[in-house]
C-alpha cells in the first residue's frame, strides 16, 4: 500500500487508488463534476485539479491520476486555487442564469461549487451559446443549454443501465448530449440520470416546478414496487408526497432506483379510497365505519370459522400479522399471500430465498437464469449481474428470450431441460468458483420446475462451504414477509377458492381471480379503487406505504423498516387500526392497542422479524417432484402497470403507452 502526503498529512492508501481518493481518505474535499464513484473515469471537467510532486509543475486532474509511493499532494496551494477558479469560469461561460427557475436550485453541484471555488466574477463578455431542446421521454426533462458535458448520463446509460442510448454529437463548443435520434430513453432506470446530473440539464419531468428542497419533509422509507427493498427517501409537503429518491445502501440498491420506484408516487393521490363503502342492491354506496363493520359482523356470525385472508403485494408485515391474528381469532386458518395463483413449496424458506444476497451475486462467475426477466422483475439485481459479467461471469438462460442488456446463452424454453442440462454447462458450473441459479416467477409457476432446480443444486455445485448459489427472485415486496408469517396455504389461492370461505379479507389484494370467489363475502382493506375494490362487498379504506410505518422483508430475506411520511386521505386509516377496531365489533378484540404493542406481539410470534438485516434461513432442501414439462411463461406483461398505485399514476400510464406500446405524444411548445 503506497504512502502519500496530502497537505502535510501522511496516509497509506489502497493499491490502485487515485489521487482524488487519497485526498478524500485524508479528509480533504475535492470538487468534481464528471467523476462519480460508480462510473468509469472520464477526466473531462478538470474541476478536481491538485498539485502533485514529483511531477510537472502544473495542476493535474486528481480523478485520473493514480496514487503512487512518495507523492506530495497539495489541495490548497495558490496554484490549485487559481486553477479551480479558472475552470469554474470556463464552465460558466455558456451557462444560463436559470437558477431562479431551475428545478435543481438548492441541490445543485454547480451552484455549491461556484460559491466555494469560483472567482465571483467573469472576464468573458461574449454571447452565450444555446442548445436546441432534446426529448428524453416522460421521465426526464431536458434543458440542455445548462449542460456542462460531464458525460455522467452517457456513462450511466452504457455501464449501469446497459442501454447505451445517450451520447454526444458534434465537437468543441458545439458538442451536445442527446438520446439516439432524440427518442425517449427506454431504460427502466433512466430516472437515475437526474440524480447524477450535477447541473439542471436533466431534471425530473413529473416533479417540474413542484417545490424547492428546503420546503420538503424528508422521511426514510422502503420501496414496495418490487421485492428488492430499495431504500428510499420520501419527500413530502403537507399531506402530499412530491417525490421519491433513493438512499445509499450498498447491500441492496447501491444508490439507484427504478423509474417505477421514483415516479409511481403521483398515483398516491388518484383513485384513492377515502371512505367506507357497502354493497347494496348490487352497487357500492358510501357508508359510515359503523355501518361497514355491522355488515361484516352480520356475515361473521354465521361464518363458523369459514374465514380467509389474502394479502396483496405491497403489505407491511405488521398489517399481515394483525390480519392473521383476526382470522385466527375468528376460527379461520386459510392465509395466502401469493395472490396471482402461485403454489410452490414453502416448507423451507431457504429454498425460496435469494441466498447469494443481492450484493453477493455480482461475485458469481457462472449464472443460470430460469424463467425470469430480471430487467423487469428486479432491475437492480440485473445491474448486479452486469457487474458480474464485467468481472468475467458467463450467463445462460432457460425461458422466453428477452433483452437483459447483456450477452446470454439461451438454452431454449422447454422446462424439461432443467432436469437434463447440457454437459458443457454442467462442466462450466462445476469448474466455477461461485456458480448461481436464479429462478423467477415464471419458473415457480411450472409444476415440477422448483423441484428440478433444487435437484440441480448438487450436480451444479451451487452450495458450498462459503457460498450458496441457489436463488429465487420474488416480485412482491410483501412476499418473503408473508411467507414468514404463514401466508401460504397448500394449493394457493385456488385451494382457498375451492373451500369457498364465507368471509374473505382482501388485504390490498387486487390481482386475485375474483370470479372464483363468487360465494364469499369479500371485505377489501386497501387504498386504491382498483380491481379488489370493484369486486368487494365492503370496502374499508386503508393507508398506502407512504402513510404508515412498517416492516418489509426483501427477496434475500433482509428485514427493513420504513417510516410514515404523510397521513392517509379522508376517512382512511392505517390498516392495523382498522383490524383492531373491527375485532372489537366482531367480539374478538386483538391483544394490542398501539403500534408498538403490535410490533412486540409480532416479534414474539416471529423473532426473525425483530432484528433488521438478513434473517439468515438455514439451508435445507425439501423433497419435491422434479419432472417439469412444457414452456415457461413470464408473469410480468407490463413493467409500468404492476400494481394499483402504478395503474393510478399518469406518469406510469404514459411510460407504458409510449415506451412499451409505441404511442406518440405531441409535445407542447414552451
Amino acid at each position: 500500500m503506497p504512502k502519500v502526503t496530502v497537505d502535510g498529512i501522511e496516509i497509506e492508501v489502497p493499491a490502485g487508488a487515485t489521487v482524488l481518493q487519497a485526498c478524500e481518505l485524508a479528509g480533504k474535499e475535492i470538487p468534481r463534476f464528471c467523476y462519480h464513484e460508480r462510473l468509469s473515469i472520464a477526466g473531462n471537467c478538470r474541476m478536481c485539479l491538485v498539485e502533485v510532486k514529483p511531477g510537472p509543475p502544473k495542476p493535474q486532474a486528481s480523478c485520473a491520476l493514480p496514487a503512487a509511493e512518495g507523492q506530495e499532494i497539495r489541495t490548497d496551494s495558490e496554484m490549485v486555487k487559481k486553477a479551480r477558479e479558472g475552470v469554474m469560469e470556463f464552465l460558466l461561460i455558456n451557462h444560463p442564469l436559470d437558477c431562479p427557475i431551475c428545478d435543481q436550485g438548492g441541490e445543485c453541484d454547480l451552484q455549491d461549487q461556484s460559491i466555494a471555488y469560483g472567482r465571483g466574477a467573469s472576464r468573458f463578455h461574449e454571447n452565450k451559446r444555446a442548445v436546441t431542446e432534446k426529448y428524453m421521454g416522460p421521465i426526464v426533462k431536458t434543458v440542455m443549454t445548462r449542460c456542462i458535458q460531464c458525460t455522467r448520463c452517457v456513462r450511466f446509460a452504457e455501464e449501469v443501465a446497459g442501454v447505451p442510448e445517450i451520447g454526444a454529437i458534434h465537437r468543441g463548443e458545439n458538442m451536445q448530449i442527446t438520446t439516439y435520434l432524440e427518442h425517449a430513453a427506454k431504460s427502466e432506470l433512466s430516472g437515475n440520470v437526474v440524480d447524477l446530473c450535477p447541473v439542471g440539464a436533466l431534471t425530473s419531468k413529473p416533479y417540474a416546478f413542484e417545490a424547492r428542497p428546503w420546503e420538503l419533509k424528508k422521511t426514510l422509507a422502503i420501496d414496495v414496487m418490487d421485492a428488492v427493498g430499495t431504500n428510499i427517501r420520501v419527500d413530502s409537503r403537507g399531506r402530499a408526497v412530491l417525490r421519491v429518491l433513493p438512499r445509499i445502501n450498498d447491500d441492496v440498491n447501491e444508490e439507484w432506483a427504478s423509474d417505477k420506484t421514483r415516479h409511481a408516487v403521483d398515483g398516491l393521490i388518484r383513485k384513492r379510497l377515502d371512505k367506507p363503502y357497502v354493497r347494496k342492491d348490487g352497487k357500492l354506496v358510501p357508508a359510515t365505519w359503523d355501518e361497514a363493520f355491522a355488515a361484516i359482523a352480520q356475515v361473521a356470525k354465521g361464518a363458523a370459522g369459514s374465514v380467509a385472508a389474502i394479502a396483496g403485494d405491497q403489505l407491511d408485515c405488521e398489517t399481515m400479522f394483525a390480519a392473521r391474528e383476526l382470522v385466527t381469532a375468528l376460527g379461520g386458518t386459510m392465509l395466502e399471500g401469493r395472490q396471482g395463483g402461485l403454489d410452490y413449496d414453502v416448507s423451507s424458506l431457504s429454498a425460496v430465498n435469494f441466498n447469494s444476497t443481492i450484493a453477493g451475486i455480482e461475485n458469481a462467475d457462472a449464472i443460470l437464469l430460469v424463467g425470469t426477466n430480471l430487467r423487469w422483475e428486479a432491475p437492480l439485481i440485473n445491474t448486479r449481474i452486469r457487474k458480474a459479467i464485467k468481472k468475467g461471469a458467463k450467463v445462460w438462460t432457460l425461458g422466453p428470450d428477452v433483452d437483459l442488456t447483456y450477452k446470454v446463452t439461451s438454452l431454449g424454453n422447454d422446462a424439461a431441460l432443467l432436469a437434463n442440462l447440457p454437459k458443457d454447462l454442467v462442466e462450466a458450473f462445476r469448474a466455477s468458483h461461485r456458480p448461481a441459479l436464479i429462478m423467477g416467477g415464471g419458473a415457480l409457476a411450472v409444476p415440477g420446475l422448483h423441484g428440478a432446480a433444487l435437484a440441480a443444486v448438487e450436480p451444479l455445485g451451487l452450495v458450498r462451504d462459503d457460498w450458496n448459489g441457489f436463488n429465487v427472485v420474488h416480485m412482491a415486496a410483501a412476499r418473503m414477509g408473508g411467507l414468514m408469517l404463514g401466508y401460504a396455504t397448500p394449493g394457493g389461492a385456488k385451494a382457498i377458492a375451492k373451500a369457498a370461505p364465507k368471509l374473505l379479507f382482501l388485504m390490498g389484494a387486487d390481482d386475485v381471480p375474483f370470479d372464483l370467489f363468487g360465494q364469499s363475502f369479500k371485505v377489501y382493506v386497501g387504498h386504491h379503487g382498483d380491481k379488489g375494490a370493484h369486486a368487494a362487498d365492503v370496502i374499508l379504506p386503508g393507508a398506502a406505504y407512504t402513510e404508515k410505518a412498517g416492516t418489509y422483508v426483501n427477496t434475500e430475506g433482509r428485514v427493513q423498516r420504513g417510516e410514515k411520511a404523510v397521513f392517509a386521505p379522508g376517512d382512511a386509516r392505517e390498516d392495523w387500526t382498522i383490524l383492531r377496531a373491527l375485532s372489537d365489533v366482531l367480539g374478538h378484540p386483538l391483544p394490542f392497542d398501539s403500534f408498538d404493542a403490535l410490533r412486540a406481539a409480532m416479534y414474539a410470534a416471529v423473532p426473525a422479524l425483530a432484528e433488521e438485516g438478513l434473517a439468515g434461513y438455514d439451508w435445507s432442501v425439501p423433497s419435491l417432484p422434479a419432472a417439469p414439462s412444457g414452456e415457461i411463461a413470464l408473469p410480468m406483461k407490463d413493467f409500468y402497470l404492476t400494481n394499483a398505485i402504478c395503474r393510478a399514476s399518469p406518469t406510469m400510464q404514459r411510460c407504458s403507452a409510449e415506451l412499451l406500446h409505441g404511442a406518440d405524444f405531441a409535445e407542447a411548445a414552451e
